[in-house]
Order: C-alpha cells, then structure tokens, then sequence
C-alpha cells in the first residue's frame, strides 16, 4: 500500500481504539493482538478502558512492509499513560496490533522514567524528510539501530556499530536524557547484561526513521561498577528484573539523531509473543 493509504488506516485504528469500536478500522477477523507483551483476544485490555488520547501522535509508515507505528499519550479513565503501537496490514486488513502502554503503574523498576503526558511533545525533526546526501538505505538504517543496542548491551565505554550526533537526545516515557553518546562513553549502563530479542518492524527510509523492539534484561548481580573516569557507583538494579521497549529511532548519514522510547517493567526473561524475533539477537 501506498504512503497516503497506510495513514489514513493509522488514524482509522486510533479513531476506533477511543471510540471502543473495531468497526471503525478494517480490522481482519483473525487480527493477532498484543498488549503490554501478552497475547490477548481482540479487542481487550484498553481497547475497553481507553478514556481519550492527549495527542498529537506521532505516525511513520513503513510502504515496503506494509507496517506502521503510532507514538501517542492516553488516559485509561483517570490513568496517564504513553502509547505505543506497532500495526501490521495485509491486503488492505489489520492483521497485527501490538501496543505497549507505560504508566506509573506498570513501570516499576528503580528508578522509573516517565513525565506528564500534558507537557510532552514530539521530537519535531523526527518526521521531517532526510535529505538526499544523508539518507541511508532500509538494510543501512537497521544495523545502525542495531548497533545502539549492542551498545546498550554490557556498557563499557565501547561505542559499537553505530554514532550519535552531539545533540542525540533521547527521550524515555516522556522524559528528556541529553548526552547520549556521552554517557554511553563513560558506561553509565553497564548493568545491562543483555539485549535480546531484537526486531526492526517499521523502517521509513524517506525520514530515515527505524521502530525497534527490544528487552533489556538486568541480572541484578552486579552490586558496583567503574565507569570508564574511575567514578564507582551502585547498580540500580538489585534483582532479576527485565524492560520490553518499543523505540524509535532517527538516523541521518549513519548517525542517530534522536530516540523516543516507550517501555515497560515485565518480569525477568520474559518472551515476546512476536517470535520467532529477528536475526540480531544476541
């Protein structure tokens, strides 16, 4: 499907989840679903708790696989929360949904990253086209993005096949981290001991955009650590404990350029319903 024809399904989708009406999107009867990393019957979890969306979204396209992903904010009755979803559509059809939905309640985790869904907006650049001399092609874009994780992954300094612009900023449930490529130099993160499960679902080359799906797994063994100026500090996980994330990236001549994650405490090791996941695992 074409560009046009992919958004107007995005919005279809999002006009019928707060409406709690499948019938407003075309939706394929033997739609799979996911939300928060488990595999429901459709619709169900906030497909019937769903009180508004604090917009606007941020919507990409993905024309070679017929995929989209939506980063938005809702309210579950009374509850804030930020809203990923990543859309499959076949002939036409929705055929997969997969949403991931991080509120103060489901984060847990010391500490929890999350800001006011009111006051969040955006990264503006991160629809913006790509220029011609910075664009890069879908398989270039992939393993740039799969070079941050491997980065993310066992932290020590090593910045590992992939680069950051000086102001990458990443902005995690709402909230602003400056400093990327800085504190992955200094291995502010080595208490990721893996990053598995990896998978490249939405690639829109044209805006050099890339949405991941990941989980960052902390054995909680790890009590101190150096980082790489000698500064020794305490992990801040003491237990087994596990994120499932849904991120996006901007990538322009190889580097990244901005990174908006929504992610979501599960527990420790836990699968995704989405297997067989891509070949850069670990």
């Amino acid at each position: 499907m074409n560009e046009a024809a992919l958004h107007a399904i995005a919005d279809q989708y999002r006009a019928a989840y707060v409406a709690h009406d499948p019938s407003l999107a075309p939706i394929s009867m033997g739609i799979r679903f996911s939300e928060n990393n488990v595999a429901l019957p459709f619709p169900d979890g906030t497909w019937d708790t769903v009180a508004e969306e604090v917009g606007p979204p941020l919507t990409f396209v993905d024309t070679t696989a017929g995929t989209i992903g939506i980063f938005t904010a809702i309210r579950t009755l009374d509850v804030p929360g930020f809203l990923a979803i990543r859309l499959r559509v076949e002939n036409g059809q929705i055929t997969e949904a997969e949403h991931i939905l991080s509120t103060k309640r489901n984060l847990s985790g010391p500490p929890t990253p999350i800001g006011p869904i009111e006051q969040f907006r955006h990264e503006p650049d991160l629809l913006e086209p790509v220029a011609d001399d910075e664009r890069m092609t879908r398989d270039a874009l992939i393993s740039v993005a799969n070079g941050y994780w491997s980065t993310l992954e066992n932290n020590d300094g090593e910045i590992r096949d992939t680069a950051f612009s000086a102001d990458c900023t990443r902005f995690e449930n709402g909230m602003a981290f400056p400093d990327v490529e800085k504190l992955f130099l200094l291995g502010r993160y080595r208490f990721n001991e893996r990053v598995r499960d990896r998978d490249f679902m939405v690639i829109d080359e044209s805006r050099g955009l890339v949405m991941s799906r990941a989980f960052i797994d902390h054995k909680g063994a790890l009590d101190e650590y150096a980082l790489t100026d000698g500064t020794v500090i305490p992990s801040i996980f003491r237990e087994p404990h596990s994120w499932c994330v849904l991120e996006l990236f901007k990538i322009k001549a190889h580097r990244i350029t901005a990174i908006e994650a929504t992610f979501i405490a599960v527990p420790y090791y836990m699968p995704t319903p989405w297997a067989p996941a891509a070949r850069w695992a670990r």
